[in-house]
């Protein structure tokens, strides 16, 4: 698929319904007696609160270093006996092994469920219409929430959570399912609204144009959540301990980022992953992500210190002329 294919199949899911196998992501189940103590003490938001249920059963949190640095992003959800962690699949078992060296004298064990479930996820403006049509009731879930649905003769878990900015939800089902959702998603299409199926490039596009932040992109051992504009999102500055609080909590009252997650404009063609950021011949950043978007044309995300970081700012991304831009790049329905 061509670069401009897959701008252009980005733009129809975010104005429609976008379908996504989401097959980079893994599912994990925290089980045993201490699970909601000891893990409200290894992540940053408050997993203590959630209740089973459609408006307080969920919430995106992140696993930090001591030093207060992100090592991971998870959404969170309560699921009564057990506690599920949803999270990109790259890099798991050195993860679950981190967080296994901390099971000290807890009835805590974590198991990885990634190979039993089909993933998919609904993106866009029309993703509430069509998962009502599908389940026969409209997929009425608090932000981050989820609950048991049936589709297609099976019973699944709906979501509240998506990467485009528009209404998202992930499916969650047996691995023997995926090919009945997907046909009865197809199925539920309205006349008026076709079903855009798109990949993971389709998929990035979306994420950049809204601005959130990725695990291996933007989000890793080098970056604070207040950095990356997680505070509000992620943390809560509430709960009791959990590892990396001081240090987060310390610079969250002082105000001390030295830069943060922006998003970019470029002229004429977007600059790769990893190019510099210059304010005249001084290096003040990096681009982390960048894309090509049918609505907002050469764009991407990236990290840039201050005061360069005011939107306005016109750097240079390795000789490409880059403007620093307000998040969302693309409004939610596809608009400017």
């Amino acid at each position: 698929m061509s670069a401009d294919d897959a701008a252009r199949l980005a733009l129809a899911a975010r104005r429609g319904a976008g379908l996504f196998a989401l097959r980079e992501r893994a599912l994990v189940a925290v089980r045993g007696r201490d699970r909601v103590r000891w893990l409200d003490g290894m992540l940053s938001n408050d997993v203590a609160s959630l209740r089973p249920g459609r408006s307080t059963s969920g919430c995106y949190a992140l696993l930090l270093t001591p030093q207060g640095r992100i090592v991971r992003d998870f959404h969170v959800l309560q699921r009564g006996d057990e506690l599920w962690l949803e999270t990109e699949a790259r890099g798991l078992p050195e993860v679950l092994a981190r967080l296994g060296r901390h099971i000290i004298a807890d009835d805590v064990t974590l198991e990885d469920r990634s190979a039993g479930f089909a993933r998919i996820g609904v993106e866009g403006a029309g993703a509430s219409r069509l998962l009502a049509r599908a389940l026969g009731e409209p997929p009425d879930l608090a932000s981050e929430c989820g609950d048991d649905f049936c589709c297609a003769d099976h019973r699944i878990c709906v979501v509240a959570f998506g990467w485009s900015g528009a209404p998202g939800f992930q499916l969650i089902a047996p691995a023997e399912a995926q090919a009945a959702l997907t046909s009865a998603l197809r199925a539920a299409a309205p006349p008026d609204a076709p079903l855009v199926e798109g990949d993971a490039e389709v998929l990035e596009i979306l994420r950049i144009e809204a601005g959130i932040p990725r695990l291996h992109r933007e989000l890793d051992e080098g970056v604070l959540p207040a950095e990356a504009g997680l505070m509000a999102r992620a943390v809560s500055l509430q709960k009791g301990c959990y590892t990396g609080q001081e240090i987060v909590a310390r610079i969250h009252s002082r105000g001390a980022e030295s830069h943060h997650l922006v998003a970019l404009r470029f002229a004429g063609a977007e600059a790769a992953p990893g190019a510099q950021l210059r304010a005249g011949e001084r290096v003040v950043g990096s681009v982390t992500s960048s894309c090509r978007s049918a609505r907002a044309g050469p764009i991407g995300l990236g990290f840039v210190r201050r005061p360069f970081d005011a939107e306005g700012s016109e750097l240079l991304a390795d000789g490409v002329p880059a403007r620093v831009a307000a998040a969302p790049l693309v409004a939610p329905t596809g608009g400017a």
